[in-house]
């Protein structure tokens, strides 16, 4: 158990001041989320905006409205590497997972077997933007548009960031942004769902409208996890948290059921400012994952600027990610792996893929790690990041793959191989070790 300074993987910050908005919203819950629905669509120029409890519930009303609006559909084509929160989202609404591998230099869909997947029974496409990585969203409503199938966005990892001249989350016939812990904006869990279509706007206010609203003493309750969230985010006490095992910090997990309901005021309220706030987070990031790439010599040059949620990379194998990775977490260092496995391979939905293989997304679940970029992270966590991840390449370098020119798909833009790392990591089986303060 390590007991000292330990970054979390991911976090969005909630100014402390903001928290007597907090208090305040519990008597005026209407006032804080009218004023936040409105700063929303000015912000994305979206004519609907919808507030619920979480990305995964704005899913599932955005997922149940297009259904309504074309019945006789009922499959939904996803990365088969993505977060396990949109199948779970996709068998709550009562329709049908469909999988198509990636690309693994980009996280994005395999374009040509995705246009295979394209059948009479596609309701929807859901592409997303993991580590706030563009996935190529018009190039999905091209295929998608001469057959009548949406495309609804997943831009949970990716709010405040633009893709040739336009938000993601606006692409789409409609986006979800999360604002769960971590994310690049946060107030500890919620939703939003954005769309310029009337038509969708309406189903999707016909589901919005059977929600509940929470009440006094639930927008207490999430007032005060929302401050715990707050204090033990702090990289000198998530030390804390992170020995807690029945907390599941960084677990992925596949929900067979989940709340539904409206978002709450106070959470509203936490964001007083949001717009600046997002700006000013995403900077950072930015800066952290260009400084690491930097140091780490992981490219040369960069076409375009991501502000990853987190940097991700690919290591050799599975069994050194793994080694790797267990000696981040001794180490406080914040290094993650992300989600375990491919859809393919979720328990509760192999059944339904027995036979199938998506080696793409198979190889990048059993390799990839990634660093933390938000704003607690300082120059100590830095340096001893890099001098963990040179001492595995040893005398080897690493070979940074899926770099772009202009005109060429979104790629990771330096996304890494680990190569060599394995053998380093047998001949130093302890390595430094981070002091514990």
């Amino acid at each position: 158990m390590r007991i000292g300074r330990t970054l979390p993987p991911t976090a969005a910050h909630i100014p402390w001041r903001n928290f007597l908005h907090g208090l305040a919203a519990v008597a005026l819950r209407q006032r804080y989320l009218k004023k936040f629905a409105r700063e929303l669509k000015a912000y994305f120029g979206v004519r609907h905006v919808f507030l619920v409890s979480s990305g995964k519930a704005g899913l599932y009303i955005t997922l149940k409205a297009l259904q309504k609006l074309n019945g006789q559909k009922t499959r939904v084509i996803v990365p088969a590497y993505t977060c396990f929160s949109v199948p779970s989202a996709i068998v709550k609404a009562g329709l049908s997972v469909s999988l198509c591998d990636i690309n693994p230099t980009t996280l994005d869909f395999d374009y040509d077997l995705l246009e295979q997947e394209l059948t009479e029974e596609t309701l929807c496409v859901i592409p997303n933007h993991l580590f706030g990585i563009p996935s190529d969203v018009q190039r999905v409503k091209d295929l998608c548009a001469s057959r009548g199938i949406f495309v609804l966005e997943d831009a949970a990892q990716s709010m405040g960031e633009r893709h040739k001249g336009s938000w993601l989350g606006t692409i789409g016939d409609a986006g979800v942004f999360s604002l769960g812990r971590g994310k690049n904006l946060s107030c500890g869990s919620g939703g939003i769902v954005i769309t310029n279509s009337d038509a969708i706007g309406q189903a999707i206010a016909e589901q919005y409208s059977a929600l509940l609203a929470p009440g006094l003493i639930s927008n207490v309750i999430a007032l005060l996890k929302a401050c715990l969230l707050r204090l033990f985010l702090h990289p000198s006490l998530y030390w804390f948290p992170s020995n807690l095992r029945f907390l599941k910090l960084g677990e992925t997990i596949f929900h067979k059921d989940f709340p539904i309901h409206r978002l709450h005021a106070t959470g509203a309220a936490l964001l007083k400012g949001w717009q600046q706030q997002l700006e000013a987070l995403n900077r950072v990031r930015l800066r952290n994952a260009d400084d690491f790439c930097h140091r780490l010599g992981w490219m040369a040059s960069r076409n375009g600027s991501i502000p990853y949620l987190r940097l991700p990379f690919l290591t050799m194998d599975g069994e050194f990610r793994t080694r790797l990775y267990e000696l981040c977490v001794r180490q406080g260092l914040g290094i993650s792996m992300m989600y375990p496995t491919g859809i393919h391979e979720i328990e509760e939905l192999k059944r339904q893929f027995a036979g199938m293989s998506f080696p793409s997304a198979s190889s990048v679940a059993s390799r990839l790690l990634a660093i933390p970029t938000h704003h607690l992270v300082n120059e100590e966590d830095k340096k001893a990041i890099c001098a963990l991840l040179e001492e595995s390449r040893a005398s080897q370098s690493f070979e940074a793959i899926g770099h772009r020119s202009a005109g060429e798909e979104t790629s990771l833009q330096g996304w890494p191989n680990l190569h060599g790392a394995r053998v380093a990591l047998h001949g130093h089986p302890d390595w430094h070790s981070r002091p514990a303060g």
